[in-house]
């Protein structure tokens, strides 16, 4: 089993910026990211990175986030930037190993204040 641990989250001011940190027991992977889901609303896709180091966003980046990884530490990164209210949410950190098989944290919350 897979374990995906994150950190980072909080309050930030609109305009402000985040950097989100998800570490995982394994390191292969397909793809790794995040995703975050709003009161009221499904869960989307944020930013995704995959094996061979391509980048997937969500419309809604546009530009501001950042997704990296350290291969050293089975770490994925994602660095918020310019910030805004709607961006608040509860940021969970995603692994897809193989065809299917998904992996999720337990969630980080990211509040915005206008």
């Amino acid at each position: 089993q897979v374990q995906l641990v994150e950190s980072g989250g909080g309050l930030v001011q609109a305009g402000g910026s985040l950097r989100l940190s998800c570490a995982a027991s394994e390191s292969d992977f397909n793809r790794m990211g995040w995703y975050r889901q709003a009161p009221g609303k499904q869960r989307e896709l944020v930013a995704v990175i995959y094996s061979g180091g391509s980048t997937v966003y969500g419309d809604f980046v546009k530009g501001r986030f950042t997704i990296s990884r350290e291969n050293a530490k089975n770490t994925v990164y994602l660095q918020m930037n310019s910030l805004r209210p709607e961006d608040t949410g509860v940021y969970y950190c995603y692994m897809r190993r193989g065809y299917t098989t998904n992996y999720w944290g337990q969630g980080t919350q990211v509040t915005v204040s206008s």
